[in-house]
């Protein structure tokens, strides 16, 4: 059921694509006499505004469309060009196809313009070659799209809260949180959820390949977890009153406040450099009195809740280093680990580079994607052209608006759309043949049927959205040229070929959409994490005076983005009928930020047992780390659908009494890192007499 809001948006958005379409038409086609500009004034709002999903307010969406104006222009030209021979436009539309459908790596908008400008080309691209009316076709969709521009503006929708603020109330809550009193661990939980990128508005994801767009993604997630350590601290048992974890605490409160009021006005942020420097003196500390003679060192509950408390610090001063690049474009000094933010000092060209390349695999959901649009395409318009079939360009149509990530969901919108076409063919035939050639009853229902179709498709679905533009395209065209009811019979067959191309191509290519890869995605990514826990535990137990890095994470970073990219799109997409998955993803995904996270702030701050404990302390770190190691091995085997082994025996037990800081540390992310899989093997379990799709590779 489609809510209130949504409804009004629906409407406005049928208000402004008729609206321009229809002042874009009349005067082109009856006060010009320029037929070939009134259609594609007639379709750029069309294109623009309905077959593209633009996210974002108003003049958002109106200066995303200004700028797709001229690449607009130069695809309408391409295609007027290549329309000389059919194998030259099918060149054109798939290189043109795969072009447009990849662009969704630079992020929402440019994505939902994607769809539109596919249009232009598949529009120009389509017999008479008449590189004569050139012209026309660029003055009517140039007058298209400023003419919907407008009416972005004039008729917006609300604009939604940005990210930047979003962060900023979420730091607010932490900052209460982490104060004397605190506030209930579920609120904090509430204000972390409001951060997650599937629950903001794709307009205001931070989604780009920029500076500016990774840091505040990244302190949106440094945030999350910071609020979620604040709520388990607070459910963590109480503990005896500790002056030093208090004033840490107060520490982390005072940074969160500054970077809250340092996104919304620009004041002055905390000298960059504090938090660390208090996490240092505190660690000290702690190693000092932990250190000490069994008389005088603090209790094991103490030493557990000021872990708890460092790692939770630790995520503050990610969120301050995050935050300052988000606004100043970089570090006001080096940003420590630097492999965590490996883009502050990258170029604007190379971070895009990155991101384009780190896409071009065959592992991308994006790059399947890209592929499955642009065979599909140039197999629609080989098709239309070699078969000559009458307005073949809505053969492309129906295969860019029907094609789904998934087979199954291909197919519920074919049967949708093909039984909508019938409904809507018919009706259509029944006006051409009882209206004939009365141009001026066409003009007359040309802009009410534009605003019923246009909003009532949305509300009602696919077979009533394409039964009510059929009738948009006979009111058009009947006024262009003389038109029969074979133009019925002419749409009915374009649409049955393209749903038929469309869904060979989703039977074809990566028939399951993301369902297979984000097995694959998130198996692959625990396999990339899953090394970091002995490097790190050894890394704390090297000898004193030996050199202190933290081991190498950017490859699990980088499969942290795959997967993200995999899991978005699987949850994106309609499950199969009689399918489920009981996989815990966003645990994965936790878990794996786990990993990243404890390998870089671990080694830095988690000094060395005290001599006398560091055997005990090894025996443990080690053993609990192949138990580990183990235990995501199986959790991958079982994603990938491989005989996964025995259940891994457990590697050793943490201590209960630790002989120093450094086994309390391990133990509070270990420990934390065992519960964390435990649930995710449960989840991945299958059933008795059920298996997990098979997501080997092939």
């Amino acid at each position: 059921m489609i809510a209130g809001p949504q409804r009004a948006t629906i409407l406005r958005r049928a208000v402004r694509v008729t609206v321009a379409a229809s002042v874009g038409f009349y005067p082109l086609l009856y006060g010009a006499g320029l037929p070939v500009a009134a259609l594609y004034a007639l379709f750029a709002p069309i294109a623009m505004g309905l077959l593209s999903v633009v996210p974002g307010s108003g003049p958002q969406r109106a200066s995303v469309m200004l700028r797709a104006l001229p690449p607009a222009l130069v695809l309408a030209t391409l295609g007027t060009l290549l329309a000389v021979d059919t194998w030259a436009a099918v060149g054109g539309m798939l290189v043109i196809g795969f072009l447009l459908a990849f662009v969704a790596v630079a992020g929402p908008r440019p994505a939902g313009i994607a769809p539109g400008l596919q249009l232009f080309y598949i529009l120009a691209c389509f017999p008479p070659y008449a590189p004569d009316t050139l012209l026309e076709r660029l003055a009517g969709l140039t007058a298209g799209a400023l003419l919907l521009a407008a009416c972005e503006t004039l008729l917006p929708d609300p604009a939604a809260p940005s990210y930047r603020e979003r962060l900023a109330a979420a730091l607010d809550e932490a900052a209460r949180g982490a104060a004397p009193g605190g506030v209930p661990p579920q609120r904090l939980r509430d204000a972390g959820s409001t951060l997650r990128l599937a629950d903001v508005p794709p307009a205001e994801r931070p989604a780009g390949a920029g500076r500016t767009d990774r840091a505040l993604e990244q302190a949106g997630r440094s945030a999350r977890r910071l609020l979620d350590q604040l709520a388990t601290l607070a459910e963590a048992p109480s503990a005896p009153a500790d002056p030093e974890t208090a004033a840490l605490l107060g520490r982390v409160a005072e940074l969160c406040a500054a970077c809250a009021r340092f996104l919304r006005t620009g004041s002055r942020p905390p000298p960059a450099g504090a938090l660390e420097k208090a996490m240092r003196g505190f660690q000290a500390d702690r190693v000092r009195l932990a250190s000490g003679p069994p008389g005088e060192r603090l209790p094991v509950d103490v030493l557990r809740r000021q872990s708890r408390v460092l790692a939770l610090a630790e995520s503050a001063r990610m969120v301050e280093i995050t935050v300052d690049i988000a606004t100043h474009g970089g570090p006001t000094e080096p940003a420590a680990p630097r492999e965590l933010f490996w883009y502050a000092e990258l170029s604007t060209p190379r971070l895009w580079a990155r991101r384009v390349l780190g896409n071009a695999t065959f592992r991308s959901v994006l790059f399947q994607n890209a592929v499955r649009t642009a065979l599909g395409l140039a197999a629609a318009r080989a098709v239309a052209g070699s078969l000559d079939l009458a307005h073949g360009f809505w053969v492309l149509l129906a295969v860019l608006t029907l094609g789904r990530t998934t087979a199954g969901a291909t197919w519920r919108a074919v049967r949708l759309a093909v039984a909508g076409n019938a409904a809507g063919a018919l009706v259509a035939g029944a006006l051409v043949i009882g209206l004939g050639r009365h141009t001026d009853v066409y003009a007359a229902l040309l802009a009410p049927v534009m605003l019923a179709a246009f909003a009532l498709g949305p509300l009602l679905g696919i077979a009533y959205a394409q039964a009510l533009f059929t009738l948009v395209v006979a009111t058009a065209f009947a006024q262009i040229a003389p038109v029969t009811w074979r133009l019925s019979e002419a749409r009915m067959i374009d649409v049955v070929t393209g749903s038929v191309i469309g869904l060979l191509c989703g039977l074809l290519a990566w028939p399951a959409g993301a369902r297979r890869e984000v097995h694959r995605a998130m198996a692959g990514l625990l396999r990339s994490c899953a090394p970091l826990v002995p490097v790190t535990a050894q890394a704390l137990l090297a000898p004193p005076g030996g050199p202190r890095t933290a081991p190498e994470t950017l490859p699990g970073v980088h499969r942290l983005r795959l997967a993200e990219a995999a899991y978005a799109q699987f949850r994106a997409e309609t499950p199969v009928d009689g399918e489920s998955d009981r996989a815990d993803w966003h645990a994965v995904l936790i878990a794996a930020n786990h990993m990243l996270l404890g390998a870089q702030w671990l080694p830095r701050f988690g000094l060395r047992p005290a001599s006398g404990a560091t055997d005990a302390s090894a025996a443990w770190a080690r053993g609990t780390a192949s138990g580990l190691v183990a235990q995501t091995d199986r959790i991958a085997r079982l994603l990938t659908a491989e005989r996964p082994g025995p259940a891994p025996a457990p590697g050793g037990t943490p201590d209960r009494d630790p002989p120093s800081p450094l086994s309390v540390d391990l133990e509070v992310w270990m420990t934390s890192l065992a519960h964390q899989l435990a649930r995710i093997e449960s989840s991945v379990t299958p059933p008795p007499g059920r298996e997990l799709p098979d997501a080997r590779p092939r």
